[in-house]
């Protein structure tokens, strides 16, 4: 079955550096767009970032762009979030979903995201 992991969270100081990973397993289609989410102590989820099948195409929500990169391997199966100049208001547990249905749309409309990992907690602390 489709199981996606993340892993890779921990606390990290301020403007520090982590890099979180979503092993993926169980896709009968290689055609799927990735994305990463987070969700703080009482606040929504919210979208953060997104790569397409082929990683050509990404796409990033304005409070991370240009701090957060997001990369993908799939010789490995594997998404990654590379988070630099990491502040206190990234603190939150990170989530990884799959997008299939809609493939083609390589965007962070997050009711079509399909399967989900079970989150890894990120700490921004001194």
């Amino acid at each position: 079955q489709v199981q996606l992991v993340e892993s890779g969270g921990g606390l990290v100081q301020p403007g520090g550096s982590l890099r979180l990973s979503c092993a993926l397993s169980g896709f009968t289609s290689k055609y799927y767009v990735v994305g990463w989410f987070r969700q703080a102590p009482g606040k929504e989820r919210e979208g953060l970032s997104c790569i397409s099948s082929s990683g050509g195409t990404t796409d990033y929500v304005d409070s991370v762009k240009g701090r957060f990169t997001i990369s993908r391997d799939n010789a490995e199966n594997t998404v990654y979030l590379h988070m630099n100049s990491v502040r206190p208001e990234d603190t939150a547990v990170y989530y990884c979903a799959t997008k299939l249905k809609t493939w083609w749309n390589v965007d962070l409309v997050m009711h079509e995201y399909d399967y989900w990992g079970q989150g890894t907690q990120v700490t921004v602390s001194s």
